[in-house]
């Protein structure tokens, strides 16, 4: 039976992160509700989404896509978490706490994206001059007989 995205650690470890972000952000000021804040709470709760959506893909090109995605959004919602620190939205240790949890959702979501790549390489592609597919191999281009 395949496991389900909720199974996965990694999304698991976006989800807590969703909530922090969602109970840190309560204490922004109110003028900040379309702002900061609301950037922070999309690109959050967009990474475990893009999980979710990635999983439920049937190819390894869509699966690592959606992975990518997830890891653009964590990017962003560090670079978030890191400005609401400078004009002094989030406490040190509040940001300390988003920024590790951040960080390991981080980490599974590259291995997860890197145990995607070999299959990825190793798939035949259509080539664009419509001579038949192609298999790239070790960097190169090699036509599959």
């Amino acid at each position: 039976m395949p496991i389900s995205y909720r199974d996965l650690r990694v999304w698991q470890s976006s989800m807590k992160l969703v909530l922090k972000v969602y109970m840190v952000t309560q204490s922004f000021p109110k003028s900040e509700i379309y702002g900061l804040s609301n950037q922070m709470r999309r690109a959050a709760v967009s990474v475990p989404s893009n999980i979710a959506e990635g999983k439920g893909r049937f190819t390894d090109r869509d699966r690592a896509h959606f992975f990518s995605q997830a890891r653009g959004s964590l990017l962003e919602l560090e670079t978030q978490i890191l400005i609401a620190q400078e004009i002094g939205f989030i406490q040190p240790n509040d940001g300390g706490i988003l920024m590790k949890l951040a960080g390991e959702t981080g980490r599974m979501l590259n291995a997860l994206i890197h145990s995607i790549r070999p299959a990825l390489q190793r798939q035949p592609t259509q080539c664009h001059e419509g001579r038949g597919l192609r298999s790239k191999v070790g960097g190169l281009k090699r036509k599959v007989r």
